[in-house]
């Protein structure tokens, strides 16, 4: 026997020794594989998360059974199962949960929903049942779901071909959920942004026993959640983080996470030596508007652009009620030719019939201000006009503003599913949608027809403020 053929025999030799463990690598895709973090790792506690106190003192009890549930089981309480995170997305669900365990010191299992789902059927429900063998070994402890919602759809929705691999998913899911002993020690926390979209199963008394609402951060709660992002950063000292936190309505925290990073990259890229107020602002243009587009406009269309912008922020400025002007300009940002910012002066979560009848004058002062000065009308006013038209037809149709009074409309019905993808029918009459069309017609008419008016008293202002954009 020549030295390639004693070559060739031991590849050979070694292949099949290998062999029974390559191929128990290959099939075991029936288990589950959930990112565990323990106190090896960095973990987070509620002190990391700025707002979100609600949440955090809903969650405090699970962290205090976590911690002590003997206490809990030697007066006969049944501690929740499961507790249901909703919120938007990027409002921090996935962050809460794991500070929960942090608090808690105990082990931290995440996976997200749609890792369960495999080409095979059968699969799901095995990763399932892996997963909670896992956390029972190492109990107590928090198994973390994330966007629920993918996999344990409503049965009865009456859509579409039956998807059993998804509803195997869910009935383990549902089975493991009940198996749970009198004295368990693991809780689940799941987060979705659609629990419409869930099984009633899923949500009945012992199952998901609570939900917690994870919602957007108010003022407060942006500059805390600021104020953490920017620990290491190189502030100057023109930085004020409260004027972000007024100017950053109806972002969420992975949003300012995000802006605080641009403003870096933004500070780096200009060679700044520390992160300036300046790239906050373009950071947040960037995040909000789009980056600056560099196009070539002929003198009549930055003329009408500047009437545009002009006229939106006079009406804004002139009428009572409306949102205070942040920022004007002629620049143009992503699709838009021009931009106007507005603040809110507060949090507010109820509006009143002035205040949006001012944000109609304002959405309109656009167009006037065209017709008024340039004695034409352009195409720039198509975005105004369209959420004008939604919004006096959410006066009229759903908060009884109108002639109809007190009745509230649906003007279309979706299917639970698919909710981009509304049906035809609604619960009025012809005769009914006749009216709403009319007070819609109306009061936008009314509306402008009193911002025409406002302008031409201040043409004087309007043409100075023209003046100003076209020189800046």
């Amino acid at each position: 026997m020549n030295e390639r053929t004693i070559t060739l025999h031991k590849l050979l030799l070694w292949i099949g020794r290998s062999a029974p463990q390559s191929q128990a690598g290959i099939f075991r895709f029936d288990r589950s594989k959930p990112r565990r973090f323990t106190g090896d790792l960095q973990q987070v506690t509620f002190e990391d998360l700025a707002g979100a106190d609600e949440a955090k003192a809903r969650l405090q009890e699970v962290v205090d059974f976590l911690r002590s549930p003997a206490k809990y089981h030697k007066l006969g309480a049944r501690i929740p199962r499961g507790v249901l995170l909703v919120g938007p997305p990027g409002t921090g669900k996935t962050l809460l949960a794991r500070a929960a365990a942090g608090e808690a010191g105990v082990p931290f299992f995440s996976i997200s929903a749609s890792e369960f789902i495999e080409m095979f059927i059968g699969v799901g429900d095995s990763r399932v049942r892996d997963l909670f063998e896992q956390a029972k070994a190492t109990a107590p402890g928090i198994i973390f779901i994330d966007e629920l919602d993918a996999v344990v759809r409503r049965r009865d929705a009456g859509l579409g071909a039956v998807n059993n691999e998804r509803e195997q998913i869910l009935n383990q899911l549902l089975i493991e959920m009940d198996g749970f002993g009198e004295r368990h020690e693991l809780i689940i926390l799941a987060a979705t942004n659609r629990p419409d979209m869930l099984d009633p199963a899923l949500l009945r008394p012992g199952r998901f026993d609570r939900r917690v609402t994870v919602g957007l951060p108010d003022r407060k709660d942006r500059q805390g959640i600021l104020q953490i992002h920017t620990r290491q950063l190189r502030l100057a000292s023109d930085v004020n983080l409260g004027l972000l936190a007024r100017t950053t309505t109806g972002l969420s925290g992975a949003d300012l996470a995000n802006l605080c990073n641009e403003a870096a990259l933004t500070a780096a890229r200009e060679r700044h030596e520390m992160v300036q107020m300046v790239d906050f602002e373009e950071a947040l243009d960037r995040t909000i508007l789009g980056a600056n587009r560099v196009i070539l406009l002929n003198d009549l269309e930055r003329r009408a652009a500047a009437y545009h912008e002009a006229g939106h922020a006079l009406v804004a400025w002139l009428t009572p009620f409306a949102d205070p002007v942040h920022k004007v300009t002629i620049i143009p940002h992503g699709r838009a030719l021009a931009v106007i910012e507005q603040v809110p002066s507060g949090n507010a979560y109820n509006y009143s019939r002035s205040y949006l009848l001012a944000r109609l004058a304002v959405l309109l002062g656009g167009r006037a201000a065209e017709e008024i000065a340039l004695d034409d009308i352009t195409t720039g006013a198509e975005n105004d006009l369209v959420e004008a038209t939604v919004l006096a037809r959410s006066m009229i149709v759903r908060w009884g503003m109108g002639s109809l009074g007190l009745m509230a409309l649906r003007n279309e019905e979706t299917q639970p599913l698919l909710r981009e993808q509304p049906s035809p029918r609604r619960d009025y009459s012809e005769e009914t949608a006749a009216r709403i069309d009319r007070d819609i017609q109306r009061i936008l008419q009314d509306r402008y027809q009193a911002v025409i008016k406002l302008l031409t008293d201040a043409r004087e202002h309007l043409d100075q403020l023209v003046q100003i954009l076209l020189h800046d």
